[in-house]
């Protein structure tokens, strides 16, 4: 059976925000603009297409930057994806939706639009753009009413981590259609943003339960960290499955699996969320980048060194961008795994 192969393609550096935890600027605040030129973009689509059909898979494209939207050819790009029945969905900012440009995403096909919170309105401010909580919050009616999945990501770390509950709060009162988080990755050794396992177990605790209390509410909840399996292993609610194929990675971290990210320059990442390239997609086959030697580097699970002793190894392995963050080694011990092996 045929299922969906995601690739992630930032079609331009271009963004209204300079957001401090950006791993594009982050670092390089004077880095140039990268955007890529219309046929090229193309090529792109064209290849990623070759490896899927080589594969039997089918492609998913998340569209983003920068913010998408400010690429010249945004809505050509939307069409070469609609005339060839490519399903995909947008990352983007809130600032340059209305009903006419939600309409029109949704006449193209958009089925999902991820908007970002990352903390009440002083630190989401503070993070990204004066203003820009209540905008956010404010585009998910639009979104909806166009018939387009208003999704909503956050980034943890210790500088709002305790801000997260209050925040799930305010996402089911504007009634997004999924609510998510993922853990900060730095782009340096800093560790102030560190969290500990203990309190980051807590924060899956008490998320936990604040999802099951609004279960029937029209938001949808993402347990999109892998480390979710842990804790719905040890409550009971996960179980390892008889009759397990030997060597088969079943769950997990999709990094060397089933993922790419695409970036303006045409540069191949098995992991956006570190330094990953494995290829440039304007130069090499996407097919031969991921059956690669590069690609195999991702895949050697022997080599994790807490994950490989544990019996959920096939199944949920942490997140190798947030350890790779603070060692530079993608295979160390996950920072927030409180597993004791």
């Amino acid at each position: 059976m045929t299922d969906f192969f995601p690739f992630q393609f930032h079609i331009t550096d271009d963004c209204d925000q300079r957001c401090k935890h950006c791993y594009i600027f982050s670092e390089e605040n004077d880095k140039p603009i990268i955007t890529m030129e219309y046929d090229d973009i193309e090529k792109v689509f064209y290849n990623c297409l070759d490896m899927c059909k080589k594969t039997g898979r089918k492609a998913f494209f998340t569209i983003t930057g920068g913010d998408p939207i400010l690429h010249p050819d945004f809505w050509k790009v939307l069409e070469f994806l609609k005339s060839n029945k490519i399903p995909f969905g947008i990352l983007g900012n809130p600032f340059h939706l209305n009903d006419d440009v939600c309409k029109s995403l949704a006449s193209y096909g958009c089925r999902f639009y991820q908007l970002s919170l990352d903390g009440l309105k002083d630190t989401h401010d503070y993070f990204r753009k004066e203003g820009s909580f209540y905008t956010t919050l404010e585009k998910i009616a639009p979104l909806k009413k166009a018939g387009i999945h208003a999704n909503i990501m956050t980034t943890v770390s210790k500088t709002n981590i305790d801000e997260i509950p209050e925040l799930i709060e305010k996402v089911v009162e504007y009634e997004a259609d999924l609510f998510t988080f993922a853990r900060y990755c730095p782009t340096s050794f800093e560790k102030s943003a560190q969290m500990s396992a203990e309190e980051y177990r807590e924060l899956l605790d008490t998320c936990f339960n604040i999802y099951e209390k609004h279960k029937k509410s029209k938001t949808n909840f993402s347990l999109k960290d892998h480390l979710w399996t842990l804790y719905l292993y040890e409550k009971g609610l996960f179980k390892i499955p008889e009759n397990l194929k030997e060597d088969v990675i079943y769950d997990g971290c999709n990094c060397g699996i089933g993922h790419l990210t695409i970036l303006p320059s045409g540069d191949v990442f098995a992991c956006r969320r570190m330094d990953s390239k494995v290829g440039n997609a304007l130069e090499e086959s996407i097919y031969e980048i991921f059956t690669g030697e590069k690609m195999n580097y991702y895949r050697q699970y022997e080599k994790f060194e807490k994950c490989s002793k544990c019996e959920l190894l096939r199944f949920c392995r942490g997140c190798p961008s947030v350890s790779y963050g603070y060692t530079h080694n993608p295979y160390s011990p996950d920072p927030q795994c409180w597993k004791e092996l």
